[in-house]
């Protein structure tokens, strides 16, 4: 009754005065997160440190401030058992005092959460330091992941060159690390039907001897190192091949971009909606090409809250080509996250869920990705939107997006499978490539067993990251980008003028309006609140991501029956346990 009375009187603006002991526990709190913030800003400095320069003594100075950290947080948790905080009348108390007591990984006892960090550590080292030989000429032995390998993976169509590609970047990516991830595992636990027309297509250029009519995929055919998401064989696998797909890599490249350009245009899109423009300190801090001193570093791109103001930084070793301008909007959409809550107590320094900060940036992408702006900016020319053209643009969407819900969902499942006991150790690479030949319909291109471990190939695997963010993000942003494109004007369900795969929000401060009064709630308020903030609606939903490739469903289903594609794929055996 007394909860109820106390909302009540608040609905009525009637202000009550807090009990002696919230005023004080208000006060520990103002204090509490000022000193977080000061010591995360010590960590991240010693991460980004690490992170742009992987040296022993980098990585020693980084581990060595998250565990300071990890202590003083478990100091802090227990500290706070001397307020009876789960009964105090204000909400925003009880919020942040619980998200206080969650520790994760500091939890754990000082030596093994040192010896957590230095699990993962290696991980990231190995990963970011992989080097391997040229096909033909294997004296030169200094080809890196970015950009040699993916470029290789990404454009070559000798199918024997992408297996040898694969198989020496698994080897080296992954193989090394078990041990260092059996560990990772341990202290973890302890802590805590576009794919069959693909498949169709791809077995009409490389022929049956390579590609199976009713087996999954080899993986290296598909354009990128992990099978996650497949726009790069567009050109092979296009429903209207004659028809030109949109790819202004070549355009961006006759028009002198560069990086810095890239990063400036994907500033503009968020200033044109009245957010806020990055702070001069983004641009004299961020490192947004690859440095050529020969330091080993984490070319992954990144984007990094220093948990001071407006200190804010992105990392990446940009090339000047398409998808690269599409990541650099969504980093940037992690930046302007950063910037529209750094007001809030630190404790709520974070985004409403994982998936939204996932989201925002590519809720740009999309609007950025679509004919209607690439013409606006000067970058598609002569572009002739027909229906055939748009199956095209379509298809190519959901190579990325489609594509990438399965992975994601294993990426994850698989993990927590082995945090929960239930695969045995001697399994654990055949279990991994038997959810992503259930789950996404491929195979490894040679034959793997339990000599080889090829999970840590994957950086967020490598470095500790979970995936469902990701997951969640490709769901909500097409809900995001939907409630977007009808503030914007841009979408209605019934017009064929204003189709919402050709919605652009550029310009829109309606919308912009809308992002402000989400982002800057942080996470001060569960996730259902910052939804409802910006769409009205409380409930994630499919709905906008099924409305969205509605019509290249309808297509794909109607062509699978024409040409009497198998659905489905047998199962694998391109892992032999032991």
């Amino acid at each position: 009754m007394r909860v109820y009375l106390v909302a009540l009187l608040a609905t009525w603006g009637v202000c009550l005065a807090l009990p002696q002991e919230e005023i004080e526990a208000k006060e520990y709190l103002e204090n509490l997160n000022k000193e977080l913030a000061k010591r995360s800003n010590v960590e991240i400095e010693a991460m980004w440190n690490y992170g742009s320069n992987i040296t022993a003594e980098n990585e020693r100075k980084k581990n060595e401030v998250s565990a300071e950290l990890a202590k003083f947080k478990k100091e802090v948790a227990r500290d706070t058992a001397k307020y009876q905080w789960r009964s105090f009348q204000s909400e925003d108390l009880r919020r942040q005092f619980k998200a206080l007591n969650k520790l994760g990984y500091a939890a754990l006892p000082e030596a093994d959460f040192a010896e957590l960090l230095q699990s993962i550590s290696s991980m990231e080292t190995n990963y970011a330091k992989v080097k391997i030989c040229d096909y033909k000429d294997k004296a030169k032995c200094d080809l890196a992941l970015e950009p040699e390998i993916e470029d290789v993976i990404s454009k070559s169509r000798d199918h024997e060159k992408l297996a040898y590609f694969w198989r020496e970047f698994y080897d080296k990516a992954g193989t090394p690390m078990r041990t260092q991830f059996e560990r990772y595992v341990e202290l973890n636990t302890k802590a805590a039907k576009l794919n069959s027309y693909v498949r169709y297509r791809l077995r009409k250029h490389y022929g049956e001897s390579v590609v199976s009519e009713t087996g999954p995929i080899p993986m290296h055919l598909l354009g990128n190192l992990w099978a996650q998401q497949w726009s790069m064989i567009a050109d092979i696998v296009s429903p209207f091949p004659e028809k030109p797909m949109v790819d202004i890599s070549g355009e961006m490249q006759k028009q002198g971009y560069t990086a810095l350009k890239m990063f400036q245009i994907a500033d503009d899109f968020f200033t044109s909606m009245n957010l806020t423009k990055l702070p001069q300190s983004f641009w004299e801090k961020s490192i947004i090409e690859k440095p050529t001193d020969g330091r080993d570093l984490v070319c992954h791109a990144s984007a990094w809250d220093f948990y001071l103001v407006d200190d804010v930084r992105s990392k990446q070793c940009t090339l000047v080509l398409q998808d690269q301008l599409f990541t650099i909007h969504h980093e940037l959409g992690h930046i302007q996250y950063f910037l529209q809550y750094q007001h809030q107590p630190f404790v709520y320094r974070n985004g409403a869920n994982p998936g939204f900060h996932e989201a925002v940036g590519d809720v740009l992408a999309l609007s950025v990705s679509t004919p209607k702006h690439l013409e606006k900016i000067g970058l598609l020319k002569d572009y002739v939107r027909d229906e055939e053209t748009r199956i095209n643009q379509l298809f190519l969407a959901a190579l990325d997006k489609i594509v990438f819900l399965p992975f994601a969902f294993t990426m994850d499942k698989y993990r927590w499978s082995l945090f929960r006991g239930e695969v045995d150790k001697a399994n654990w690479n055949c279990a991994f490539w038997k959810l992503r030949a259930e789950y996404s319909g491929i195979e490894p291109p040679v034959v793997r067993s339990e000599k080889d471990f090829d999970p840590p190939a994957k950086y967020h695997v490598s470095a500790d990251y979970e995936y469902l963010r990701y997951l969640v993000s490709f769901i909500i942003q097409f809900q995001f980008h939907k409630s977007a494109c009808i503030k914007a004007g841009q979408y209605e369900a019934n017009n064929a003028e204003l189709p919402l795969d050709n919605c652009d929000i550029y310009g829109s401060t309606e919308v912009g309006a809308a992002f402000h009064k989400m982002l800057s709630m942080g996470s001060s308020k569960p996730w259902p609140d910052a939804l409802e903030a910006f769409s009205g609606e409380r409930i994630m939903s499919g709905k906008a991501i099924a409305e969205y490739f509605e019509p290249l469903r309808v297509w794909l289903e109607a062509e699978n029956i024409k040409n009497n594609v198998h659905i489905g794929w047998t199962t694998s055996d391109k892992c032999v346990s032991s």
